[in-house]
């Protein structure tokens, strides 16, 4: 279903979710939400990108708004703690807001930062949390990769990387110069051919995300396709958005690794009470805003009017 323009503005929130830390440039998120008759729905695609990939966010968040939801399999989802390239005295500090988790996710590669920086990230998280898997967001060459791998390692083992290198070819050769699994994020969610990663053999894990895919729906069908495990991540959503990763992480039939989405601890306010997880894990279900929240999260009016210029962009490619 295609919601008219007019329709869709109609029901349109914009909100600016102030964050604890820097993650992915940002300090403050903005996403537009969508108050539809079959429940809510976000669009939350980064700003940089433009309406041809943009698009996919905004179907994502129309299937939210307007069809109804698929049933889940499961009512909890087991979530990694998330940390951001913060310095080592704030690793504590981050992991408090993942009570209970056994896995965490920390981000290497940073723009300014060194190996060494990362390598005591890395080994910090490690005395809290047993099992810690990195995410580079494609920031190394292939060599790069080897040898922060093997810096990595010295000190303990690694879940997996995530997205090393930028390419499929750079994925493919890496995983035959390392022991450590290889997991592909930008590969599958930025590609016109999400499959092209598990044909060329170049990832043991596809970490897929809701709202680049273009839905819960697209996000089944290419898992269907994938022989490889799925891990569910977020793409920095408000709690929103995160209702519908649980939603597609509760849908697998087989979900063998924590996933990404205990991201709304990176957030001071959200549009929702926040929701630590319990024993590591977050509840599935259907998310709806606070409406005194919606109103004291609320984008200045240049913003909003921003965001209603990128769907009016967005909406004649929906098709």
């Amino acid at each position: 279903m295609t919601p008219t323009l007019d329709d869709l503005l109609q029901r349109l929130h914009v909100v600016s979710l102030p964050m604890r830390v820097r993650f992915r440039g940002i300090d403050v998120r903005e996403v537009a939400l969508i108050d539809g008759p079959a429940g809510w729905g976000e669009f939350g695609a980064f700003v940089e990108y433009e309406p041809d990939e943009a698009v996919h966010w905004l179907a994502a968040g129309i299937e939210a708004a307007y069809v109804a939801p698929p049933a889940p399999l499961r009512t909890w989802i087991p979530v990694n703690a998330t940390v951001p390239a913060v310095e080592v005295s704030q690793v504590a500090e981050v992991l408090a807001r993942f009570p209970g988790a056994g896995t965490a996710k920390v981000k290497v590669a940073e723009r300014g930062q060194t190996l060494a920086d990362d390598v005591a990230r890395v080994n910090a998280v490690r005395e809290r949390v047993p099992l810690v898997r990195v995410d580079a967001n494609g920031g190394w060459t292939v060599a790069e990769a080897a040898t922060a791998c093997a810096a990595l390692t010295a000190d303990g083992p690694l879940e997996y990387l995530e997205q090393p290198c930028a390419t499929v070819a750079e994925l493919a050769e890496l995983r035959g110069l390392v022991d450590v699994p290889v997991a592909a994020d930008e590969s599958i969610r930025k590609a016109e051919d999400p499959l092209r990663v598990v044909r060329m053999k170049a990832a043991d894990v596809a970490v897929v995300k809701v709202a680049p895919l273009g839905g819960i729906s697209r996000l089944l069908d290419i898992a269907r396709q994938i022989d490889v495990p799925i891990v569910v991540s977020s793409a920095l959503d408000s709690a929103v958005g995160m209702s519908r990763g649980l939603l597609a992480a509760a849908c697998l039939p087989d979900l063998r690794y924590a996933c990404g989405l205990g991201t709304g601890g990176l957030f001071v306010e959200d549009v929702t009470e926040s929701l630590a997880p319990v024993d590591g894990r977050l509840p599935v279900g259907a998310v709806t805003p606070d409406p005194a929240r919606l109103s004291g999260l609320a984008a200045a009016p240049a913003r909003r009017q921003w965001w209603i210029d990128r769907i009016t962009a967005c909406h004649p490619l929906l098709s």
